[in-house]
Parts: structure tokens; sequence; C-alpha cells
């Protein structure tokens, strides 16, 4: 694939230029971690064996006409494919790992200390080496060799039966991950810095638990203070305490408005006239009459307004009185949304084969070092040769030779 010019820069230099990442990862979420370090200007090798699939395309969406899981997981990085499991190729890659800041890895424990590739074995010789991996259940513990799946963390959690209407079954929010992509990164992140004060790397794990923990932290964080045993169950609509908040109401042209607001002063003033209710009406001029008392009729009184009126009116007036509350939007709104594009939370490309098309920008601003899409994701083996040659000096013809023995794929 061609090269993407680098978007216009503050600075000559991106935040990440001097760090070099050998990537293992083998799961999209693991290396979307590596993915965010490249953004920010970090050489990250994604070193994968010559028959082993590229992304996931085939798994998730087998109708889709282009790899675009691809696309974002493996944007500016470059590619080189060294069989792991042949002897030679192993230690190819073990002389990359002399050569590299980090290492970004998901693969199971037992496996790695197969291949003699422990974070332990691995830093004994190499003590500058960040060895950073993404588990499912952390370092420790008898579960931490299960396989890192995000499924089988988030049921571990307790979050999943949360989400459902009562007598629904859970639901599974398949959002742990990309906590734990941010995590892994963060987590590279602290370890780089503690390396420029001590000269030590050291090990980093962010797991699948943990990201699924955290991306429930609100809610899980709250029931380790009150430990109700019906704090986290769930509820429905009806039934909930604050009409004003965690409800959702059904507009003229069949849409939805969720309302987040406080059953505080600070809301009902304005709300209650909103929706054709007196502040001082008898039955809701109070916090109890709201939630307790009178919270049904309450509920069927917004229930009736928010019918009248489009969801674009809604949103209107939601905004001209700093509400908060707001329209529930599908994919299409910020997949056309001007802020995600000026955020450059969306970016529109070009490629010669498939014409336009858009994928997911970058979702950290920095104003000296911006991220940039300096390169489009590679095919297999793209920069094999040139990574062979450049960091371990191998001659063409070595490098040749490794590709007739299917050592590599360049």
């Amino acid at each position: 694939m061609s090269e993407m010019p680098a978007p216009p820069l503050s600075a000559s230099h991106a935040a990440l230029d001097d760090l070099r990442v050998i990537d293992l990862s083998r799961s999209f979420w693991s290396a979307l971690a590596g993915t965010m370090l490249a953004d920010f200007g970090a050489d990250v090798i994604h070193v994968h064996d010559p028959d082993m699939p590229h992304a996931w395309q085939a798994e998730l969406e087998p109708e889709a006409q282009w790899d675009y899981l691809a696309e974002l997981a493996h944007r500016n990085k470059r590619s080189a494919a060294i069989r792991s499991d042949d002897a030679t190729g192993s230690d190819l890659i073990e002389r990359l790992f002399d050569r590299a800041d980090v290492l970004l890895v998901d693969w199971p424990i037992a496996e790695l200390t197969a291949r003699g590739w422990s974070a332990e074995a691995l830093r004994a010789d190499r003590p500058h080496l960040i060895v950073a991996r993404g588990s499912g259940f952390g370092p420790e513990g008898p579960d931490c060799d299960l396989p890192a799946d995000d499924a089988i963390a988030a049921a571990r959690t307790g979050v999943m039966p949360t989400l459902p209407q009562p007598g629904q079954p859970p639901v599974f929010p398949e959002s742990g991950s990309m906590y734990t992509a941010i995590m892994l990164a963060f987590g590279v992140m602290a370890a780089v810095h503690h390396r420029a004060e001590s000269g030590q790397g050291q090990i980093v794990d962010a797991s699948l638990l943990g990201g699924n923990m955290y991306g429930a932290s609100l809610d899980l964080q709250a029931y380790l203070a009150i430990r109700g045993e019906a704090f986290l169950g769930p509820m429905a609509q009806a039934d909930r305490g604050n009409p004003m908040s965690g409800t959702l109401f059904m507009t003229k042209d069949d849409r939805w408005v969720t309302l987040t607001m406080p059953d505080t002063d600070r809301w009902w003033p304005d709300f209650s006239t909103l929706i054709g209710v007196r502040p001082d009406d008898a039955r809701f001029d109070d916090h109890l009459k709201r939630t307790e008392e009178h919270r049904s009729e309450l509920i069927s009184v917004i229930e009736d307004a928010i019918r009248l009126r489009d969801a674009a009116e809604w949103r209107a007036s939601f905004e001209a009185r700093g509400l908060s509350a707001d329209v529930i939007e599908e994919f299409d709104y910020p997949a056309e949304d001007l802020e995600a594009r000026r955020n450059r939370y969306v970016l529109a490309l070009e490629d010669s084969s498939r014409g336009a098309f858009k994928t997911l920008g970058f979702p950290i601003h920095m104003s000296q070092t911006p991220a940039r899409l300096d390169r489009r994701p590679p095919t297999q083996g793209q920069h094999t040769a040139r990574i062979l040659h450049d960091l371990l000096d191998l001659s063409e013809g070595e490098i040749d030779a490794l590709g007739t023995q299917g050592v590599i794929r360049a």
C-alpha cells in the first residue's frame, strides 16, 4: 500500500520518534495498543508468522470488501513476516528484541515460556527492555494463563447481568478490551518514563479482566462501597428512582431521548418548564415526591411530553437550556459529525482501488506533537527485508536464502 503524507505538524518530530516496539500481537485490542504508540511516532514493527492471518476480517465480517480492522490495528506500523516456530526464525526475532525498547505481546505465558521468551528470561539478558503483555486475567493467580478472551473477562466482572431489563439475558458490552488497549499503551509510556530515570525496563501487564472492571468503574466502585445486594441488579425503566436520569423516552419521530440529570434544584426548574409542568407543581415540588411518592406519575408526564416533538427539536431545546440530555444516535452520526472531523476522531482517506473511505482517527490531542498518519497498513511481510538489513545487518543474499527456506516472507 502507498505511504500516506503526514498532516502538517506544529513540531518537526513526533512524541515517540525514538521508541522502537516489536509487536507480536495476535488480537485486535492488543494490536490497537501498538497503533496508539505508532500514531505518535514510535517505530512499531509487527512481527508475525508468514501464514498467520494479518487481521480479523474473516472472523468478524466476511462480507467486507477490504480489511477495515487492519486499517486501524496496523496503520503506521511496519510488517516483518518471520516464522517463530522455526529455530532460525526464532533466533531472528530474538535478535530484533535486542534492538527494541518495548516488546508488545498477548501470548499465553505458557507459550512464551516454552519459546524461552518469558518476560523474566528476556529481561535477564536485556535489562533495558520493557515487556508489555496484554493478558486475560493478569500475571498472577490461578487463571493467569487462561485465554485472553474479552467475553470471558466481562462475564467474570459482573457487568454483563447489570445491563439488560429484568428477565432478559445478560448483555456482552464488548468494550472492556478497548479499555485494556488504552491501559496497555499507558503502561508502556509509564515504563518508558521510569526507564528514562532509572535506566531499567520492567514488565507491564494490562488484562481484559482489569479493563472490564475499569469499564464498569462507576457502578463497581459504588458497589464496593455500598455492597448492597440489589445495587447493581438490572432495573426496569419504570422502577428507576430518578425519572430524570437513566431513563429513555421516545420522540414524535420515533427517536430515543436519554435524560442524565440528577434530581436537584439545579435541573428541575428548567426541565419542568420544558415538559409543560410548573416548577412549583404540588405533585413534584420536592425531591421525594419526584423520586418516590409521585415517581410513576412523573415518568408518565415526561413520556407524554417527549412524544409531542421531534428529536431535533428536543436536542435544540436541551442545548438552549443547558440541560444534561440528548438524542441517542446510531453510528451514522459520528461518521458524519463535524466535531469528529475537526478533532480528527474520524479521518477521510483516499485509496487507489477503493476510492474515498473513512476510518477512525486519533482520540488524543497533543498541541506540539500531534498524532499523524504516515503509513497505511502494510501488506504481510512488506518490510521484512528492510528490517533485517537495517536492524540485523543481513545481506541481500542472506535475506533471499531465508525467503527460499520459508523462514521469512519478504
